[in-house]
């Protein structure tokens, strides 16, 4: 007797059940892209940090290239023209590098030589500019043109385009690989949300003779795929977090390399995964349901 006033057993099955077997599969995909998304972004800070640390050192300093006139000394003319330099507004300082670092620098390009002292090295004047108020190169020029010096000056501004325009590429290059990233998620999840539309075109049928609405059966997989999805970016997430600290102590505290200093704030960049794919997942699927369940009519 009690077994017929047993209602549980007369409740009708879900139309999405809780599990499905494929569902591991889809979370290993969508966890895999995430983990990308999130290690191109972490990437792509420590980059854009990197150019803007290289930029604000190359502004704020000069090179000053000293050819000797007549019998003066390359040393002599170092000299002086660290000398008209110092007086200019927006200079710091300007210092007449020893003549070994000149060596250091030109010895990579000539080879092996055996003595350089005997080649016509010019000097070179080191010249801090004010970080407030830098002067440009044609100040210096000035300059050293007063006071009669012969030298040629490297103000870093082609380095400073450089970096720049590299710096700019490197971000673009990031969106475009989210972008696609998002793009392959939200196939994936419209390609489940296909097959399981049609896995259920009899049930949706019958709700539909039963007067049940396009968007109450689209928002069914709209939930489903979108929990699937938060729960798949948090693995993901998760992994990248974990990755992005082992590169960052592996480069003993500053990253993996100067070229790629990660922060412990980039590790941030992970946090929002979750909620991104969730919503990436939702839109996918609300899309795909609505347009598969007009076209069973």
């Amino acid at each position: 007797m009690s077994e017929a006033f047993d209602v549980t057993r007369w409740r009708p099955a879900p139309f999405l059940p809780e599990r499905e077997t494929r569902e591991g599969s889809l979370i290993f995909v969508v966890a895999v892209l995430c983990f990308l998304a999130c290690l191109t972004a972490m990437g792509v800070l420590a980059a854009d940090r990197a150019a803007r640390g290289w930029t604000s050192q190359i502004t704020g300093a000069a090179t000053v290239i000293v050819r000797p006139r007549g019998g003066e000394t390359p040393d002599a003319a170092a000299a002086r023209a660290a000398e008209a330099l110092a007086g200019v507004p927006g200079v710091s300082e300007a210092r007449a590098l020893e003549p070994k670092k000149a060596y250091d620098l030109i010895r990579p390009w000539l080879g092996d030589v055996s003595d350089l002292e005997d080649l016509p090295v010019p000097r070179l004047v080191d010249v801090t500019l004010d970080a407030r108020h830098p002067a440009d190169a044609k100040a210096l020029d000035r300059a050293l043109r007063a006071q009669g010096v012969d030298a040629a000056v490297d103000d870093h501004s082609v380095w400073i385009k450089d970096i720049r325009r590299a710096g700019g590429v490197v971000r673009g290059l990031g969106v475009g690989v989210f972008l696609l990233i998002a793009a392959a998620a939200g196939a994936v999840i419209a390609f489940a949300t296909r097959a399981g539309l049609a896995a259920r075109r009899d049930v949706v049928e019958v709700l539909h003779l039963a007067g049940a609405e396009d968007s109450y059966i689209a928002r069914l997989f709209q939930a489903r795929f979108a929990k699937v999805a938060g729960l798949a970016g948090l693995l993901g997430a998760a992994g990248a977090g974990v990755l992005g600290a082992a590169l960052r102590l592996a480069g003993g505290g500053e990253g993996l390399t100067p070229a790629l200093p990660i922060a412990w704030s980039d590790l941030l960049a992970v946090l929002p995964c979750p909620l991104v794919a969730a919503l990436v997942a939702a839109a996918a699927a609300q899309f795909t349901a609505v347009r598969l369940i007009r076209d069973m009519q």
